[in-house]
């Protein structure tokens, strides 16, 4: 299991745009692939789950990947934060 700690940056935090990208880019892992956010642990791979956690702009969570390919998942979890999803310009 590995783990690493970010924060939300892009400005409208993870409404449903930035929440799909995130779910897109974790389904394509074999480990299972959550974050914690306060004291809830999300299913990034859910839509519904990213969501319902309410993260904003500025927010940390801490991304928990288990599995076989868990150090690629982390990378790219931490990767889609701190790319803003694709919307620096938006």
């Amino acid at each position: 299991m590995v783990r690493e700690k970010v924060t939300v940056t892009n400005r409208t935090g993870l409404h449903l745009k930035p929440a799909g990208t995130l779910c897109n880019e974790a389904i394509k892992y074999k480990s299972s692939v959550t974050f914690q956010f306060r004291t809830t642990n999300v299913n990034a791979k859910s839509v519904l789950s990213v969501l319902a956690a309410c993260v904003k702009s500025g927010d940390e969570i801490e991304f928990i990947c288990d599995g076989p390919d868990e150090k690629e998942a982390l990378a790219a979890m931490i990767g889609v934060i701190r790319s803003d999803f694709g919307e620096k310009d938006e």
